[in-house]
């Protein structure tokens, strides 16, 4: 973690940096988040959420090692030096144990937070703000500070036992609470400088408490609400007027900035705006997953111009059905039926989509969707139809007529924003 310790310096010192992290798990948008890293000569920073990636195998079907082998070979493939991939997990916690009691959820915590480290990870969210059966619906917090650092001596543990660099941290939680907004947002309060220095205050203590004082000078980041957030087909925009007071609780701390949940569909504008109001770690998931269903659906109609029915992926319908067949990843999200239901499954911001790419049906039509389209390249025409800047770049001579490359640079268009607000030039 020493460019990330690094970088963060620099920003103490004044310098407008910043650096963005992936929460993905698909291999298309794990591809480009290396390539454009490798493009850069820059660090790319790879998060997998608890939910994803843990020690029953997530949504994604993977654990920790598993995850961090993944990423890892992927690098290698591109010839992406290992040094320059930093990995990190978010909200790591009893956020998928709720259903059980405190103690039963904080156990499968802790075997989360060593299979993490023991894996590799080392940047690691440390997010503890959810109740679990029992609980209040509103945890004190003492009480989250206290958990969170209970967590920490887990890891430190297990950083002892596995060797290698020594993890940094990041406490606090953003609202809407992890995997996105329930239902239309038509406001959001950012958190009020007050409530920011009490979790700070909080954390310092239970650390301190827990006899960890020493590692108080690794906890770098505070997750806070900017006033940041999507719901199904609205973005609340970045408006730093509203957080102008927050700023001076976060200037107060040496080691510590604030790291930004939610910002997916923000202007390259706000990203920037962000990074300037000390929100020097921006975290984007469904937006590249986004990006990447944008691409994929119009391979889709350029699929239907050239091959008949029979020849065809059928790619959305067989996402459709898979998410149809296992609502569990969108029914509290979706309360609509019928056709506007079909919309929202496929269009919603919220992505809840993403969840059914792992499934082995989706995975082979996507995968006979490329090999449809290598073995039938489209018309240029056809091409500027549907992807104009895929057209445009095949045209130039920066890419060749190859539907997976065409995927891959409709995704690191979401990146380069990023990469831009944070500071780098390319």
């Amino acid at each position: 973690m020493k460019p990330l310790l690094e970088l963060i310096a620099r920003h103490k010192a004044g310098q407008p940096v910043g650096i963005y992290s992936v929460c993905s798990a698909h291999p298309l948008v794990i591809e480009a988040a290396l390539r454009h890293a490798q493009r850069n000569s820059g660090h790319v920073l790879i998060e997998a959420t608890s939910n994803q990636v843990n020690q029953d195998g997530g949504y994604t079907g993977m654990r920790p090692a598993d995850f961090v082998r993944f990423v890892q070979e992927s690098a290698a493939r591109l010839g992406l030096p290992r040094a320059r991939v930093l990995l990190g997990g978010d909200h790591l916690g009893p956020n998928c144990w709720q259903r059980l009691s405190a103690e039963e959820a904080m156990a499968r915590s802790e075997q989360l937070l060593a299979d993490y480290v023991v894996a590799g990870f080392r940047k690691l969210h440390l997010d503890c703000s959810m109740s679990c059966t029992g609980d209040p619906a509103t945890l004190a917090d003492a009480v989250v500070a206290e958990r969170a650092a209970r967590l920490c001596a887990v890891a430190e543990q297990a950083w002892q036992r596995a060797g290698g660099e020594s993890p940094v941290y990041v406490v606090g939680t953003e609202v809407p609470v992890p995997g996105g907004a329930h239902e239309s947002l038509t406001g959001l309060q950012p958190t009020v400088p007050e409530a920011a220095a009490a979790t700070i205050d909080a954390h310092q203590r239970a650390f301190a408490a827990a006899g960890l004082s020493h590692v108080w000078p690794r906890v770098v980041g505070l997750v806070v609400q900017p006033g940041v957030e999507f719901d199904h087909y609205k973005v609340i925009n970045f408006r730093p007027e509203r957080i102008a007071n927050l700023s001076g609780v976060i200037a107060a701390h040496p080691t510590l900035v604030f790291e930004a949940h939610s910002t997916d569909y923000q202007t390259g504008a706000n990203l920037a705006a962000l990074v300037r109001a000390h929100f020097a770690i921006l975290k984007v998931g469904p937006g590249l997953t986004f990006a990447m269903r944008e691409a994929l659906w119009a391979l889709t109609q350029i699929e239907a111009e050239l091959l008949p029915a029979g020849r065809s992926s059928g790619l959305r319908a067989t996402v459709l059905a898979a998410m149809n067949a296992d609502p569990r990843h969108w029914e509290k999200y979706y309360a609509t039926t019928g056709a506007q239901l079909a919309l929202d499954q496929q269009y919603s911001l919220s992505d809840r989509l993403r969840y059914y790419w792992p499934v082995a049906s989706v995975e082979r039509a996507l995968a006979r969707l490329l090999a449809n389209l290598e073995a039938n390249p489209p018309p240029l025409s056809l091409l500027s139809q549907y992807l104009p800047r895929a057209y445009a770049a095949v045209r130039s001579g920066e890419l060749a007529m190859n539907a997976r490359d065409w995927v891959l640079q409709h995704v690191d268009g979401v990146l380069q924003q990023y990469s831009v607000a944070c500071g780098a030039n390319g």
